[in-house]
């Protein structure tokens, strides 16, 4: 890289957990100067309509877990320095907050180890927004007060030791990215003795208006829904503040259990036809 090349800026951004209504007033503000965005697929196309100014570039890097394709990180990583290194003004757009549960590290360490300027701006994450939107306010005074954020994608995630503490406490627990899991999960807090008053919610979709929630007691779950799968992105909530959803629940999705957010059927896809980026689609 010529050392007088100008370098531009990345901005990583939350768009929040769906309702394009939560998305913050920075990012979206950042989406109107925006030169290329990169955005996830958990990201309302509505906020892209919306907020991205005419003629930026658009490019969809999103991840699918465990199915489907998905955008290496490493060519999100290669992208975000190569249009920095052209002196564009870059906004990777996250869905929820970029802190959570996200690749974020990875992200700021290309970013740095690159000389890119970057500043991170926060956005609404899941939990907030499927609890918020479900009625189930996390730390409800005399229920819970504390909130555990965990995810049990894989097997070999939680340690036994992690079971035993998680099925004791009484803080609130809020697992993402644990839908596929969901039986198994039960069942390690089943083993360890979770008690019965805590209950569980499912919530599908959260703040879409095809959000669903499927709601039982933790010892009644494998009767009422073992076996079931849950569309993406759905988060679960155990505690004994789950049961608060039965009063408070305001919010009410259509009855219909489409994808609000696109399964992806190609990786890097951008919205700008005979971009050159798509020459990065499929590289490990």
């Amino acid at each position: 890289m010529n050392p007088n090349d100008t370098i531009g800026k990345v901005i990583l951004a939350g768009a929040g957990p769906g309702d394009p209504d939560l998305v913050t007033i920075k990012t979206a503000n950042y989406l109107q100067q925006a030169d290329v965005v990169l955005t996830d697929r958990l990201v309302s196309k509505v906020i892209l309509n919306r907020y991205v100014r005419p003629g930026a570039l658009i490019l969809e890097v999103g991840k699918q877990c465990r199915r489907g394709v998905s955008t290496p990180q490493v060519t999100i990583n290669e992208l975000l320095v190569k249009y920095a290194r052209e002196g564009k003004f870059v906004v990777r757009l996250k869905g929820g907050d970029v802190s959570f549960f996200s690749n974020v590290l990875d992200e700021l360490e290309t970013l740095t180890a690159n000389g890119i300027p970057y500043e991170i701006v926060p956005g609404v994450t899941a939990a907030s927004g499927a609890a918020a939107y479900a009625g189930i306010p996390l730390t409800a005074r005399d229920h819970a007060t504390a909130v555990r954020f965990v995810t049990y994608y894989k097997s070999t995630i939680v340690s036994d030791a992690y079971w035993k503490e998680l099925a004791a406490t009484d803080d609130t627990l809020v697992f993402y990215m644990s839908s596929e899991t969901i039986d198994a999960l039960v069942q390690h807090l089943l083993d360890q003795g979770i008690a019965s008053d805590k209950k569980l919610a499912v919530i599908e979709q959260a703040t879409t208006t095809y959000q669903q929630v499927y709601v039982s007691g933790i010892h009644e779950y494998q009767d009422k829904y073992k076996g079931q799968t849950y569309l993406s992105p759905s988060l679960i909530i155990i505690g004994k503040v789950v049961g608060l959803q039965e009063s408070f629940g305001w919010f009410k999705g259509s009855n219909l259990r489409e994808y609000y957010f696109k399964p992806l059927t190609s990786t890097v896809k951008s919205i700008v036809p005979n971009e050159s980026a798509k020459i990065y689609a499929g590289r490990a």
